[in-house]
């Protein structure tokens, strides 16, 4: 580490009340963008440069800044031992799940130890290792698609599949990436290659040559200055924000004796305003990591054909409006932490269900539990994972079978009444993870159970009554309710669907609609119907092939079985 280093950062911390590693991890992100602009300008016919280039700022950052050596030798186990699997055990169907399981064994020991050590305010190497596990584990799979006929592959993974294993020198330069190296956001090994021999950025023919992103002198890397200095200015003032209002919400006042003093309509406000703070700092953290992204040219992600517009936003890792003025989970869920959702998706989901089948339960269940220990083990996290899963059910429930009597049923064109609606659910949902994430924030089982007594439990309460409520008979009247207003429409009730035959319904889904968002599936209820339905078919299967078997060896051993089968007609009939 640079000596004196930490002086200044912890002079300041204490004057504002924050730590002196977090400034510094702030700083690391201020710094990232002249050198972002420095590593844009290495010649585009060099990239062994830029490579060289981004190990040493990565390395600076973990060993000069922050002292981390612990930190640089985890990184190195992971990502030479993801390059090793790859590489030793490329034909293997088990590569990418061998992968896998190596990188978050790896981060879970790690999980551990921070856990172990109880100090939130220093940094240490876990979060860069979170990112790192997305990445890796995502080169695995692309490695074995790289294996793997075209014929076989989704678009998706035609175009992140690598059929040869890049060089070492491009493998390190992919993990030390320095403006996302320690918080995000994670991006695929294909899209860094694209970056680094620039066919990121050559324009389709269907676009017209006027309209092409201007460049700067024989560089392909369009101008980003000016998207990554309005990243820069917005995440600063995140950050801001988050300064100035953590000195009166922090997670600590929630289970102090002054949250006792207030009424209830205030501790919903400071429970609320707690979670807002938190996320003030996520919001500030991504927005500035994504902003040297872009100014390195790696937001990149195309040019409108008609407009000429270009669009930054490749490794976009957070929305802040569509979280704060989400209306239902999914769209509170699938706003947060984009790219982690992308890879939940990509690489965990659909990757779990084998080829031509849906997925269902158990990709589901996979996924639920990879985000949860991809997280870490705090008891809060699964508290909170928990409860967002019932949510998620009972949202389901009130957009299925509520929201259709604000929508006119021919159209579906809001009704007047709508507004109403959208207000209610805007505060539900507000309300309900401001609930919801508490645990996340205590991490303490004990904490969180208290934190959520002191506000009478009431997502929990009124979770769990809505789904009695949708246990009921009331689910059967509204359903019925709907099917009369759409016949009294002259159009077909909505349910109607179900008619398709087995096979219809047991294609692949094509639509995220239905895909989980953070490990959380979209519709729980159905999935474990149909978890249900597919162990029930599994049973009846097994039997079958059973009854089989044993009338065969009845078959081959001759008269006795009939012996026997006449005692049991005899025991019958007796």
């Amino acid at each position: 580490m640079i000596p004196f280093i930490d002086t200044p950062f912890t002079y300041l911390g204490d004057k504002i009340g924050t730590g002196g590693d977090e400034l510094k991890l702030v700083f690391s992100f201020l710094l990232s963008y002249p050198l972002a602009g420095v590593l844009k300008r290495v010649p585009d016919a060099r990239p062994e440069q830029k490579n060289l280039f981004i190990l040493g700022i990565g390395i600076f950052y973990l060993i000069g800044l922050f002292d981390l050596w612990d930190g640089l030798r985890t990184i190195l186990v992971s990502s030479i031992g993801a390059y090793s699997i790859a590489l030793f055990f490329r034909g293997s169907p088990y590569m990418p799940w061998m992968g896998f399981v190596f990188l978050m064994g790896h981060m879970s020991v790690n999980h551990i130890a921070r856990q172990a050590a109880n100090d939130p305010r220093s940094v240490d190497i876990t979060g860069a290792q979170m990112v790192l596990v997305m990445k890796l584990s995502a080169f695995c799979w692309n490695v074995a698609d790289g294996a793997l006929p075209e014929a076989d592959l989704s678009d998706f993974q035609k175009d992140r599949r690598l059929v040869e294993l890049p060089s070492l020198l491009d493998y390190a330069g992919y993990v030390f990436f320095f403006p996302s190296l320690l918080v995000g956001p994670a991006f695929d090994y294909a899209e860094y290659r694209r970056w680094l021999d620039t066919s990121m950025f050559e324009v389709p023919a269907t676009v017209d040559p006027a309209k092409k992103p201007p460049t700067r002198r024989k560089r392909k890397i369009p101008r980003s200055g000016t998207p990554a200095m309005l990243k820069l200015a917005t995440g600063l003032f995140f950050v801001l924000m988050f300064v100035k209002l953590s000195s009166w919400f922090t997670p600590e006042v929630l289970v102090g004796p002054g949250f006792l003093e207030y009424g209830f309509a205030r501790r919903l406000f400071v429970l609320h305003m707690v979670g807002l703070t938190t996320r003030l700092k996520y919001y500030g953290v991504w927005t500035l990591t994504e902003g040297s992204c872009i100014l390195a040219g790696l937001g990149y992600n195309g040019v409108d054909p008609v407009t000429g517009k270009v669009s930054w936003d490749r490794l976009q890792n957070i929305n802040p409006w569509g979280v704060e003025l989400a209306q239902n989970s999914r769209a509170y869920l699938a706003n947060w932490n984009i790219n982690t959702n992308k890879w939940l998706r990509n690489y965990i989901y659909l990757r779990v269900t084998p080829r031509g089948k849906k997925p269902g339960f158990r990709a589901s269940l996979a996924t639920f539990l990879t985000s949860a220990f991809w997280h870490g083990f705090y008891p809060g996290y699964y508290l909170a994972f928990f409860l967002a899963s019932l949510i998620q059910t009972v949202a389901k429930n009130f957009r299925r079978y509520l929201r259709p009597f604000f929508l006119d049923p021919k159209t579906s064109a809001p009704l007047p009444t709508k507004k109403y609606y959208d207000f209610f659910s805007l505060l539900a949902t507000q309300f309900a993870f401001s609930f919801t994430v508490a645990p996340f924030l205590l991490l303490g089982f004990s904490a969180s159970l208290l934190a959520w007594s002191r506000v009478y439990f009431y997502a929990v309460i009124g979770t769990l009554v809505s789904m009695a409520f949708f246990a009921s008979p009331a689910k059967l009247a509204l359903k019925k309710k709907l099917e009369r207003r759409a016949a009294d429409a002259g159009v077909v009730p909505a349910d109607s669907s179900s008619s398709k035959r087995p096979t219809e319904r047991l294609q692949r889904i094509s639509s995220t609609d239905s895909l989980p968002v953070l490990g959380l599936a979209d519709d729980p209820q159905r999935e474990l119907d149909e978890a249900l339905a597919e162990i029930k078919a599994e049973m009846d299967a097994r039997r079958v092939e059973f009854e089989a078997r044993v009338g065969r060896k009845s078959f081959s051993v001759g008269p006795a079985p009939a012996a026997a089968a006449g005692s049991t007609q005899a025991k019958k009939t007796s």
